[in-house]
């Protein structure tokens, strides 16, 4: 398995330039752990979890709609509880993902969107994460992607899949064509997972936790170095965002927090 800090050093090799870009730190959900409540104190104290994270983090993932589908008036809430420049990025279901296997999705697909539309102008991506044993069958991913993106025509796409045969020329190619970026993520799979892919406008990097995924934390000196390479990729791609998936004990928070300081958040 590679290293975090081989994939932070891949990480600028196929970003394109674009000019400035807002760069995104967060986490996937919005929970507060009890061991990093203190660094709320500031917030309101009466508002929701979503609002007292949204007062020091700009953006956030949602899981919760992998599980379970939310109404859109749901999505409207939330967004009424974030400032206006916050931003969301949603999980496609995994009746897409993983039960269709993105195959005559466009039903499901149309459901989802319009639910996630009560965001607004505060919905900046929608994730697509792929199950490990699904490759890369082109025309299927073609027929997917062209239905995902006439329904979301301008929003940013990030797609993480775990197959080995989607890492190839072919498959950035493909990403590429409908504006799809491949998500940067540690741990990496593969070789050609060091860098990101797809469509260079965008770069997503989703950080799991290592070695033990989902619960290590990332140390002080990786963050530094994260914020620097994070700092470069917002002046050569269109959008960056950094989401922090290493929940199971909490250490996600704090390492948003600390990367977001880094960077003058």
């Amino acid at each position: 398995m590679l290293t975090t800090a081989g994939m932070i050093e891949g990480a600028q090799a196929c970003l394109g330039r674009h000019g400035a870009a807002p760069l995104l730190i967060g986490t996937a959900g919005w929970g507060l752990p009890r061991a990093s409540q203190h660094r709320f104190a500031k917030a309101d104290p009466t508002g929701t979890h979503l609002a007292r994270y949204a007062q020091h983090l700009p953006a956030v993932e949602i899981n919760s709609s992998f599980y379970r589908p939310h109404q859109r008036s749901t999505y409207e809430g939330w967004a009424a509880a974030t400032p206006p420049a916050f931003r969301f990025c949603a999980k496609l279901p995994r009746s897409i993902t993983h039960t269709a296997r993105l195959k005559d999705t466009e039903p499901l697909l149309q459901a989802f969107v319009h639910q996630v539309q009560g965001l607004g102008a505060r919905l900046g991506c929608l994730l697509v994460q792929l199950p490990p044993s699904l490759s890369c069958d082109m025309a299927v991913a073609d027929g997917f992607f062209g239905s995902l993106r006439r329904l979301h025509a301008e929003g940013g796409i990030a797609v993480e899949p775990r197959h080995a045969s989607w890492f190839t020329p072919e498959g950035d190619a493909l990403l590429a064509h409908w504006r799809a970026a491949r998500v940067l993520a540690d741990p990496v799979l593969h070789e050609h997972g060091r860098a990101p892919g797809g469509w260079p406008g965008l770069v997503y990097c989703r950080l799991h936790g290592s070695p033990r995924v989902y619960y290590s934390a990332y140390d002080a000196a990786l963050i530094k170095v994260l914020a620097q390479r994070l700092q470069t990729a917002a002046r050569e791609a269109g959008s960056v965002w950094c989401i922090f998936d290493n929940t199971a004990r909490g250490a996600a928070t704090d390492n948003a927090l600390d990367l977001h300081g880094e960077v003058g958040g």
